[in-house]
């Protein structure tokens, strides 16, 4: 059975699951669902067309559901979607989506963010995803599994973060950063792999000495970035790893793929 302390405000029409705990001042809207075992700790402001994901637990002052931060913004009927398992610390704040965007924010299952961390409007974050201390997501942001942000980053809107990709603490993101790349600086460069990452996860020898071989040829081979992009999916054409980076290269959007800074090499978190 759950548990809603008697200063918190549950307004009728939210739906909450098996379990659930809401704690001392919280604030929870009507259009807002809570799944089975979700905890607010005290002083949480859920609202908007949100849903939260079993099993997450959210902490105090943390507001979550709240309007775009878009003067395009016209009251448009957009949700919030976080995923099951997830720890969201202390100020924690993440916006529905825009009509003209998504539609929606979607977070994954299993992710920590962490004290001051922002998700911007219709960004699409997936799971096993941890957001240190203060970092930000701009609105349209697409970020991959298994991502690591150092504490103060912050990316631009519209920008790509590829899976397993790290981010480190105080980098602004203008560019794109590959799966498997580490992205470094005030104005992030690309720094090399992310393999103390790629170690964690298990991935074998073989998996790595691979994607360190096509990251040179993308990066540090002779002419234009797209006849190299060519030249390495036919020759790691049974690499799925590889080909990860392949494809998230060939599907470019608004930004440009983040380069190397000079003499990069593999990175750690």
């Amino acid at each position: 059975m759950g548990k809603i302390d008697p200063t918190a405000r549950v307004a009728d029409g939210a739906r909450l699951g098996a379990g659930v705990k809401i704690g001392p001042y919280c604030i929870v809207g009507p259009d807002v669902a809570i799944g089975d075992g979700c905890r607010l700790i005290a002083h949480v402001h859920v609202t908007g067309v949100t849903t939260i994901g079993a099993g997450t637990v959210v902490y105090p002052f943390a507001s979550l559901g709240t309007p775009p931060q878009s003067v395009h913004y016209k009251g448009e009927a957009t949700r919030l979607v976080i995923g099951e398992q997830c720890d969201l610390r202390e100020g924690v704040t993440m916006n529905i989506g825009t009509a003209g965007g998504l539609g929606e924010t979607r977070v994954g299952d299993r992710c920590m963010f962490m004290v001051g961390a922002h998700v911007g409007h219709d960004c699409v974050v997936g799971n096993d995803v941890i957001f240190a201390n203060n970092a930000t997501l701009g609105g349209h942001c697409t970020v991959g599994d298994f991502v690591f942000f150092g504490g103060l980053s912050a990316a631009h809107q519209f920008v790509r973060i590829g899976e397993q990709a790290v981010i480190g603490g105080m980098s602004g993101l203008e560019n794109d950063v590959i799966p498997f790349g580490a992205a470094l600086g005030a104005r992030a460069e690309l720094g090399g792999l992310n393999i103390i990452g790629m170690k964690r996860r298990g991935f074998s020898r073989e998996q790595m000495h691979a994607l360190r071989r096509a990251y040179r040829m993308l990066f540090f081979g002779e002419g234009a970035l797209a006849a190299r992009v060519d030249q390495v999916a036919a020759e790691f054409a049974g690499d799925a790893n590889v080909r990860k980076i392949v494809d998230f290269i060939r599907a470019g959007t608004k930004r440009k793929i983040m380069l190397p800074r000079a003499g990069g090499g593999d990175a750690e978190p």
